[in-house]
């Protein structure tokens, strides 16, 4: 499945989809896949200070557990509960009904930093070698 164009991507396989100042994350398609059955997700709650390439919270498959890292510096103002209750929505639909939180940015200028959808898809197929 090919990068979402309308996101941004970091190297540890997470996306933002940013809104005014506001980033919804999630998993991508290929961390999903190189996991396998999503069973837990750990995530932090609304109000709580994240800082890019550090982790923000856990997900458990059947083949291991991994971090997830935040993308960018800011706040946590939302949470996909619903997520938390049905973890297989993000191998079912890690770009749409699997975002796991939205962070307000602090500094917007952070996104440009990451890799865009193009960029991303080179970086996936070069990292699976």
């Amino acid at each position: 499945m090919a990068a979402p164009t309308d996101r941004r991507y970091t190297r540890t396989h997470e996306w933002v989809l940013v809104e005014g100042d506001v980033a919804t994350m999630g998993v991508t398609d290929h961390a999903q896949n190189e996991l396998g059955d999503i069973t837990y997700l750990e995530l932090p709650d609304p109000g709580t200070e994240v800082e890019a390439t550090k982790p923000l919270g856990v997900v458990e498959s059947v083949k291991a557990a991994s971090d997830v890292y935040s993308p960018v510096d800011g706040e946590i103002v939302e949470r996909n509960d619903a997520i938390l209750d049905s973890p297989e929505v993000v191998n079912s639909s890690p770009y749409e009904g699997a975002w796991l939180v939205k962070i307000r940015l602090a500094n917007p200028a952070q996104v440009e930093d990451l890799m865009d959808a193009d960029a991303y898809d080179v970086y996936e197929k070069e990292s699976a070698v």
